[in-house]
């Protein structure tokens, strides 16, 4: 039986992975699009600084979000400028944490889904008088949407399971920060602990899986929907 607290616990989990998503979505998507369809100088340099996260220690990506959200940081002095607020020790800078996290998971499948779009149907419908936007509107998007929501699943998944990024940046706090992860490795400090472990641990797993399942199964949609064409 779960208690309260833990309820409380995967409530908090459940809103921060969904910011996330929210917020990393769009950004996600565009750069996506201009890695698959643009050529300019140093996009071999903007692929790598993307996929940083995925190879960098989470401890060193949660250190360098706190130099750039601290008071004297340039994000922290400019939210503290124009909103008079400050995302240290809060749900929203673990959010920002687990955004950053799950980015380049996301562009990459995005970018993979949009690559495999076929580029003579976007060339058929401009020769024939679309515009760029219904190109776009009516092809690209629509042919790429299976990949962009397993994109979107995979990173949700791994935005609720962060805890380096998130611990060193915004650290464990109950009820402001204190996710899945970090309520897990609480309970393990704890000599009697072993009851919310397991109990946590099996929500985690629950949520883990069904957030890839769900994935895989969007991603072969967009195979077979793109194989048939």
């Amino acid at each position: 039986m779960l208690s309260p607290a833990d309820w409380q616990i995967i409530g908090l989990t459940l809103q921060v992975g969904g910011v996330a998503m929210a917020a990393t979505l769009p950004i996600a998507f565009a750069v996506a699009w201009l890695l698959a369809r643009v050529a300019f100088p140093g996009k071999v340099l903007v692929d790598a600084v993307v996929h940083l996260p995925l190879v960098l220690p989470p401890v060193v990506t949660g250190w360098l979000l706190l130099i750039l959200f601290a008071p004297s940081g340039p994000a922290g002095r400019w939210l503290m400028a124009c909103f008079g607020a400050s995302v240290l020790f809060k749900w929203s800078g673990a959010a920002i944490a687990s955004g950053v996290m799950a980015f380049p998971l996301m562009v990459r499948a995005m970018r993979l889904s949009i690559e495999a779009v076929d580029r003579r149907l976007e060339s058929a419908a401009r020769t024939l008088g679309a515009s760029r936007w219904r190109v776009f509107r009516t092809i690209t998007l629509p042919l790429s949407l299976p990949g962009v929501l397993a994109g979107l699943v995979l990173g949700f998944a791994r935005s609720i399971g962060e805890f380096g990024a998130t611990i060193t940046f915004v650290s464990n706090v109950p009820g402001q920060t204190q996710t899945l992860p970090l309520a897990i490795y609480s309970a393990l400090q704890l000599p009697d602990g072993d009851a919310a472990v397991v109990r946590l641990a099996l929500v985690a797993v629950a949520l883990s899986l069904g957030a890839l399942i769900a994935s895989e199964a969007l991603a072969r949609r967009a195979g077979r929907g793109l194989h048939v064409l």
